[in-house]
């Protein structure tokens, strides 16, 4: 594959002007803004491109792409910068394409539960709009994400255990192509025979395969009934295996989220909230209200084999919201207990059965370090967070956050897991795919060779150099 090509300082002047041709006052240079699209939420450092382009429509996307394309000049597409491992940033300069003004909502079927929409149109946005008609769209990562990038990371979230993650939500999506070729990945219908599964090549690629630029999902209807507790344990080991039992035994549980000792001080803090500090789940249930009060007393049963304590109901839905929304801004709340710090968040996701080992010795791992550690999780589906409260400049805590998360990689691999469940690879997690995937490095490569052939899209993520 050809390499990609560091870009000079500033761009070609052909190029510039046949941007602003095209895009007017929607091409940026300034560097504020240029800064604001080379980083994302975590400690990665912001490389910033040389310009963001603003687009409005798959066919502006696809003539930015020709352009670049013709100079051999960089691409990275850009939602709304929630990414984790440094996704958006620009190694080698070149174009940001912002995709979030595309946020048209096509069409909503409700008959065939599914609905077409542009890259840049949020969940929340998303849902609003589907309210009075008796739907959702359940994949939640918490953030206000754009469904476009959500579908180029593979997102997931607190609702993954019941509804899946975006690889099962999507049904095809619109992608401009290196050369700038805007094909459809497949058809509407919920299955099919037909060649290659394009749309599972380019859901998860995060942009290096191609730009997503449209998206036809599913839907789902609205439960008749939605109930939410909370339960406390004594340790981390008693609520995971809480949960692993409770997906053994068939419970439909529609979230099941741990959060730790550590990660509820941090919430009683930055909320003004007095939740217990000690190993807690946050619980969610859906279906007719016979079967969420049965699927309560199950769990309720279960937790107290555990060791489950103080189970406390959301009373109506402002507590239910109130309960999530503190869930959705962990981030923000652990990020203030070291101002001036960064979040280091990282995930690994394994078979459930391995679980409750996995998180009891990474507790156990992290708790003599140097800076605050949190541990949260999607636990009903594998998967869980480490949140290391760093300082980027500091090479002792670097050296430290690092060896923490290379630790937690190696054991989740080794228990057949993966370096990522949901916050994907991007540049950060580039050094694990050798050890996870092995000879399918090469097929991969082989994939991007074919599809990118000049590198552009998105260089410098996802697959380790050669």
């Amino acid at each position: 594959m050809n390499a990609p090509v560091l870009q000079p300082a500033e761009l070609p002047t052909a190029v510039t002007g046949a941007l602003k041709a095209l895009l007017g006052p929607r091409l940026s240079m300034g560097l504020s803004e240029r800064e604001q699209h080379g980083r994302g939420e975590s400690y990665h450092l912001g490389l910033p491109p040389q310009a963001v382009c603003h687009a409005r429509t798959t066919d502006e996307v696809a003539a930015i792409v020709r352009l670049c394309a013709s100079h051999r000049i960089p691409i990275i597409p850009f939602g709304a910068g929630t990414s984790l491992e440094g996704h958006v940033g620009a190694p080698y300069g070149g174009v940001c394409i912002d995709l979030s003004g595309m946020n048209r909502i096509i069409a909503v079927r409700p008959d065939d539960l599914d609905a077409t929409i542009e890259a840049g149109v949020t969940r929340q946005q998303l849902n609003a709009f589907l309210r009075d008609q008796g739907l959702f769209f359940p994949v939640d990562p918490g953030a206000e994400c754009t469904i476009g990038g959500m579908a180029a990371t593979r997102a997931s979230g607190t609702n993954a255990v019941r509804y899946g993650t975006m690889r099962e939500n999507v049904i095809s999506v619109t992608a401009v192509m290196a050369d700038g070729t805007i094909i459809r990945s497949a058809s509407r219908a919920r299955k099919s025979s037909t060649g290659y599964d394009l749309t599972r090549l380019l859901v998860g690629s995060e942009g290096t395969l191609g730009i997503i630029t449209e998206l036809t999902i599913r839907l789902y209807g609205i439960p008749e009934a939605v109930s939410a507790a909370t339960c406390t344990f004594p340790d981390v080991a008693s609520a995971v295996a809480t949960v692993v039992s409770a997906i053994q035994y068939g419970i439909p549980v529609a979230r099941a989220e741990f959060l730790d000792g550590r990660t509820m001080l941090a919430i009683n803090r930055y909320f003004k909230v007095a939740f217990p500090e000690t190993a807690t789940l946050f619980f969610e249930f859906h279906g007719t209200k016979a079967g969420v009060e049965e699927q309560a007393q199950q769990m309720q049963e279960i937790a107290a084999e555990f060791g489950g304590t103080g189970f406390q109901w959301a009373a109506g839905q402002e507590e239910l919201n109130r309960l999530w929304h503190v869930r959705h801004n962990v981030h923000y709340a652990i990020q203030a207990m070291r101002p001036g710090a960064r979040v280091w968040g990282t995930d690994v996701c394994v078979p459930i059965s391995q679980l409750t080992e996995l998180m009891r010795t990474t507790h156990a791992d992290t708790q003599g370090a140097s800076f605050f550690v949190t541990m949260v999780g999607h636990v009903g589906d594998g998967n869980f967070h480490v949140g290391l409260i760093i300082n980027p400049a500091d090479p002792a805590e670097m050296a430290e956050a690092t060896a923490i998360n290379d630790r937690l990689v190696a054991r989740a691999i080794a228990l057949d897991g993966t370096a990522s469940g949901e916050h994907g690879i991007g540049s950060g997690k580039r050094k694990f795919m050798t050890l996870e995937h092995g000879a399918g490095i090469g097929v991969m490569r082989a994939v991007k060779q074919a599809l990118d052939p000049l590198g552009i899209l998105n260089p410098g993520k996802v697959l380790p150099d050669p």
